[in-house]
């Protein structure tokens, strides 16, 4: 007789356009192909692991969960939780004094009689599924571990496409067409777009990308003051690739002359460690959250650049602005959700066979979609610059004089 499976489902970490979308994927997926396997949606992320907070997928949310495409965000809600930090999980209430989070984890998915655990979310997300899955195994209770990729930073090795990064670049570009308007409102202006991306520039170079292809075919006036020029972007700013301010000032005082405007492209975590590196050598603490990373909220690399660049170039008003919560919480697009679907289909049939492993495009196995091995799942990929489509788009903001 065959086994009889409990699915557990949970997304955590930060949102992107994949996770309501993967939700509904997956309860979709299990009910074509077994509609007597009981899904339970814990909330928001390991939180609700750890305090048993759950909610059962009842027949009605089956039949409704097609709505789930339509929607960003995530219905079952996230959180940033790293069971590993156990002093972060006591500060936080989750777990009491002297437990440890990875066995409340995995005592909750026991008690609950979970044989399937699909988690929804990044490097950090995944290895912690396994490092829970590991210790179940250990102590007798065997239970399979499906993770899906979600990250708008695309930088988890060896996955060559996270869920949801395409539909973010897509979104950041529809939100700088209309912030780019702005500059006709001042003479002389600055505007930065800051776009996520901590250690990895992918989505700051796609997103700029995404822009400059649209703004390919718009017809122009260039008689009446509506050239192409002011509305391209005249600088890339991504952690890959140094950051002359001095070269780089020269450069854009002369198009800030020529065109009386300037819009740069900018990774929050372009120049941060330089930043971090100058606040520090003042005294000066900066901030960390459970994972190690550096609060960027608190570094404010947009005001940063923007102080640097405004006197240099002669900015009579400067705007900074952050497409980044638009564009994480969109609904994901035609072609995301062709790869989420893709991959919830294959989660399925991993998770049914017993088959433990975080799904994707397997970069050192030919691109094929497959289950990775969780222990060859890592964050910080960097984005790859030699890319020809980087190159040629990189070459041709350069070029604008």
């Amino acid at each position: 007789m065959s086994q009889q499976h409990k699915v557990g489902i949970l997304t955590a970490g930060g949102l992107a356009p994949c996770l309501s979308s993967a939700v509904g994927f997956l309860i979709e997926k299990y009910t074509l192909a077994d509609p007597t396997i009981e899904i339970i949606c814990y909330a928001s992320g390991y939180k609700g692991l750890l305090s048993g907070d759950s909610t059962v997928v009842t027949p009605a949310i089956r039949e409704q969960a097609s709505a789930f495409q339509l929607h960003g965000g995530s219905p079952i809600g996230n959180s940033r939780v790293k069971l590993t930090n156990v002093a972060d999980c006591v500060k936080r209430g989750l777990c009491r004094e002297g437990e440890v989070p990875l066995e409340v984890a995995a005592h909750q998915l026991k008690k609950d009689g979970v044989t399937i655990l699909h988690t929804i979310g990044g490097d950090d997300t995944n290895t912690q599924a396994a490092k829970v899955a590991e210790y179940l195994k250990e102590n007798g209770y065997p239970i399979c571990v499906v993770g899906l990729p979600k990250t708008i930073d695309n930088d988890v090795i060896p996955i060559k496409q996270s869920l949801g990064a395409w539909t973010a670049a897509e979104e950041g570009a529809k939100f700088f067409a209309n912030v780019v308007n702005e500059m006709s409102a001042n003479p002389r202006m600055l505007i930065i777009h800051e776009c996520m991306g901590r250690d990895c520039g992918y989505l700051t170079a796609a997103t700029a990308k995404a822009y400059c292809d649209n703004l390919t075919g718009l017809p122009f006036v260039p008689g009446l003051g509506l050239c192409r020029q002011k509305k391209s972007i005249h600088a890339v700013y991504i952690p890959e690739l140094a950051i002359d301010i001095e070269r780089e000032s020269a450069r854009l005082k002369k198009i800030m002359d020529k065109y009386d405007c300037v819009n740069i492209f900018l990774s929050e975590g372009a120049g941060v460690k330089d930043i971090v590196a100058e606040l520090e050598a003042k005294g000066e603490t900066v901030e960390r959250d459970a994972f190690g990373h550096v609060k960027l909220d608190k570094v404010n690399p947009g005001a940063y650049f923007a102080k640097q660049f405004a006197a240099k170039l002669g900015a009579e008003k400067v705007l900074v602005q952050k497409s980044g919560y638009m564009a994480r919480a969109a609904p994901a697009n035609v072609a995301d959700r062709a790869l989420i679907s893709a991959c919830c289909t294959l989660a399925v049939e991993c998770g049914l066979k017993g088959s433990s492993g975080c799904i994707g495009q397997d970069e050192e196995r030919g691109d094929v979609l497959r289950e990775i091995e969780f222990d060859r799942i890592k964050g910080g990929k960097a984005f790859d610059t030699t890319q020809v489509w980087f190159q040629d788009m990189h070459a041709a903001v350069n070029a604008i004089n």
